[in-house]
């Protein structure tokens, strides 16, 4: 069955991710960053409620313990600032950063099936984080589930400190 082609004007067309506080991450970590980002511009659905003017040119960062969405239209005109606390993703993002240690340290010298149940519990985190994240939006951006599983990715490289 052909794919649908996406609404342009309710999507992510440019992402930024605003790293000025990052000091250094591993290469596992920088390609699920590189991956996220990729498959994000390839496909997402986007739109921040009461407006139809896309596509958005999107910039993510962390400020004062806060997600921000800084929105633009494709002519980098504002379209909304979105501030989102980041307290209620810290245990989650804690949590899926172990399990993800122990996922790459597996992909090294674990059997299959022990790999395939470690990637079991990082997705599962991935997805509560990932509905979280659509929650928490809900009344100010609409996301599809992929959508919010990259940008739930994109959270957890923003936590990296160093």
């Amino acid at each position: 069955m052909p794919k649908v082609p996406a609404d342009p004007t309710k999507r992510i067309a440019h992402l930024e991710l605003d790293e000025h506080t990052v000091l250094r991450r591993n290469a596992d970590v920088e390609h699920e960053r590189s991956v996220a980002i990729f498959d994000l511009l390839e496909e997402n659905f986007f739109r921040p409620v009461g407006h139809d003017g896309g596509p958005y040119h999107l910039r993510l960062g962390i400020e004062e313990n806060r997600l921000v969405l800084d929105i633009r239209d494709s002519r980098e005109e504002p379209v909304d600032r979105v501030l989102l606390p980041i307290v209620p993703f810290r245990s989650i993002v804690r949590d899926y950063f172990m399990v993800c240690e122990s996922y790459y340290a597996a992909i090294r010298q674990a059997t299959p099936s022990q790999i395939e149940a470690i990637d079991m519990g990082r997705r599962g985190l991935h997805n509560e984080g990932s509905e979280l994240l659509r929650e928490r939006l809900a009344e100010k951006i609409e996301i599809d589930f992929d959508t919010a599983r990259r940008l739930f990715t994109l959270l957890c490289v923003l936590h990296i400190r160093g």
